[in-house]
């Protein structure tokens, strides 16, 4: 099943993309995909529901907005270098452990949502990512044993602004939590769609041209190596989000670096898990932003 939210930011409703293309809204179901769904089988109680009820189900027309396939949720962990080819672009040591650091989850959007380059930013930059929704409580969970606690998988664009990140302190979080900062989706499709996330190609575009091209194959660490290696440092709550890295290709690993600019088009895809577009804009500076009330 691929689980779908729909309508204006903030406002988003529930709904499934067929293997047709089409798309239902599931509102009746009574729940949005969130911690308490993810945390009682809500992927299975809802398959349950659509057999029955599916055909009442309002369909969601093409040119509505598609929001982040779930809800926010309490953190996105992401795997900084876990590809070898990207960890050499950018002249850093392969990792004999997993990076670790957290996104904001404010930073979370749609698939489609406009990008912007956050005030006083110089570098955004770009990152095609294979996201992992947790389904089940993890703490301590064995490798073998893993993939029982994903509920599934979806496309992320890790973006980075990143002056904030390498000339700000040393802080990743600083270039990494930026509104806007975290696209997911079209979809998440559940884990009995995807069962192997380790074999699945993935590519990213700007203005048209290639700049990423790689798989999941190529992951230093592996999605069950992840899962267990991240509950060993936190619990991960349903609907939480694992990012996994990305390959070669990134604007910080050309010679000379090249960054996004306002107008520019970044599209990227996976496999089984579609492809989003994100057009980039330029934040307007802060005093704008608070003319409607005081500081």
């Amino acid at each position: 099943m691929r689980l779908i939210r729909h309508g204006p930011p903030g406002l988003e409703r529930p709904g499934v993309l067929l293997a047709d293309g089409a798309r239902l809204d599931v509102s009746a179901f009574g729940e949005d995909y969130g911690e308490t769904f993810f945390g009682s089988a809500g992927p299975e109680r809802l398959a349950a529901w659509l057999r029955e009820h599916a055909g009442r189900c309002p369909t969601v027309v093409g040119s509505t907005r598609l929001g982040p396939p779930l809800a926010r949720p309490s953190k996105i962990v992401c795997i900084g270098l876990n590809y070898a080819d990207h960890a050499r672009e950018t002249g850093a040591r392969i990792p004999r452990e997993p990076i670790l650091f957290l996104k904001a989850t404010s930073a979370l959007a749609g698939p489609d949502d406009d990008v912007p380059i956050p005030f006083g930013g110089s570098q955004l930059d770009w990152e095609v990512e294979l996201a992992v929704v947790i389904g089940a409580l993890a703490r301590h969970v064995p490798r073998e044993r893993a993939l029982e606690h994903v509920a599934g998988y979806a496309l992320h664009n890790d973006y980075s602004e990143r002056s904030f990140q390498l000339e700000r302190g040393g802080q990743w979080a600083k270039g990494k939590g930026c509104d806007g900062f975290a696209p997911i989706g079209p979809c998440l499709a559940t884990r009995d769609e995807i069962p192997d996330p380790g074999r699945l190609a993935m590519w990213l575009k700007v203005n048209g041209e290639t700049r990423q091209s790689g798989s999941t194959a190529d992951m230093i660490f592996d999605v069950p190596w992840l899962v267990s290696y991240v509950s060993s440092f936190m619990t991960l709550l349903p609907g939480d989000v694992i990012s996994t890295g990305t390959p070669a290709g990134v604007g910080l690993g050309c010679d000379p670096p090249c960054f996004l600019r306002e107008g520019d088009l970044v599209e990227s895809g996976i496999d089984r898990l579609g492809s989003a577009r994100q057009r980039i804009v330029q934040e307007r500076p802060p005093a704008v932003q608070a003319s409607q009330g005081p500081p």
